[in-house]
């Protein structure tokens, strides 16, 4: 590299703009690989976007923080994003209203069994309390996840990359194992992938179907609402 090239590399790395450029351009790129391979479930965008761009940064050595500068304005439009998924939900308000009571009974249940099977498992493995508490809203949505294991003393910073680790497993895992289990309907196979991985199984629910990301973002919204409430309880009944 010479050393004008190495001048302007130097001042477009200090540029904000960078980076947001780069992460959409890269997502952008991994999405059309996901795409020429038929939406494999291992081709998840979102996975193969973050080894990329995980890349980059080793290459140019990067710190995060320089990275985050650039690409904040994507994480704040996690919130719009979100709150956008009610537009599908009222286009499918007939056919949640009719599944009200089974949507209650497996909201219950999934939000409880991930919640202690994590924090019983972590435990069992001698994770100190301030990890069990960043392990515990795992399923949730990263801004609600970090908002908890805030609150109750534990590291935000550890939620946000376990809630998408556990985000990308589950949009990896899900499709798979309910073609395995032959579950054939779209509100169980959306509801159950919103629940266990949150927004990107809601983004991989609607790439199958509209009506599993329709119920895949009601699993998502009702499940953050119901871990918030549970996770102070049920830390202090197993710490």
């Amino acid at each position: 590299m010479t050393a004008p090239d190495f001048s302007l590399w130097v001042y477009l790395a200090r540029s904000p703009l960078l980076w947001l450029t780069a992460t959409l351009l890269v997502y952008a790129l991994c999405d059309r690989v996901a795409a020429g391979l038929g939406r494999h479930p291992l081709a998840n965008p979102v996975l193969l976007a973050i080894c990329l761009m995980a890349l980059l940064l080793a290459v140019t050595r990067t710190p995060y923080g320089t990275y985050f500068e650039g690409a904040q304005f994507i994480h704040f439009l996690l919130g719009p994003a979100t709150v956008a998924l009610a537009i599908p939900l009222y286009q499918n308000r007939a056919a949640v209203m009719r599944a009200l009571l089974p949507m209650a009974a497996a909201l219950l249940a999934g939000s409880a069994t991930a919640l202690v099977s994590a924090v019983l498992i972590a435990r069992a493995f001698g994770a100190p309390a301030p990890v069990l508490v960043s392990i515990a809203p795992k399923s949730v949505t990263a801004a609600v996840a970090m908002g908890i294991a805030e609150k109750l003393g534990g590291d935000p910073a550890l939620s946000a990359v376990l809630v998408i680790l556990t985000g990308i497993l589950g949009a990896v895992i899900a499709t798979p194992l309910m073609d395995a289990l032959r579950i054939r309907d779209q509100r169980a196979r959306g509801f159950a992938a919103g629940l266990a991985a949150h927004g990107i199984g809601t983004a991989r629910a609607f790439q199958e179907n509209p009506l599993a990301g329709a119920f895949a973002g009601i699993a998502m919204g009702l499940n953050a609402l119901l871990t918030a409430l549970l996770v102070p309880a049920v830390l202090r009944m197993l710490l």
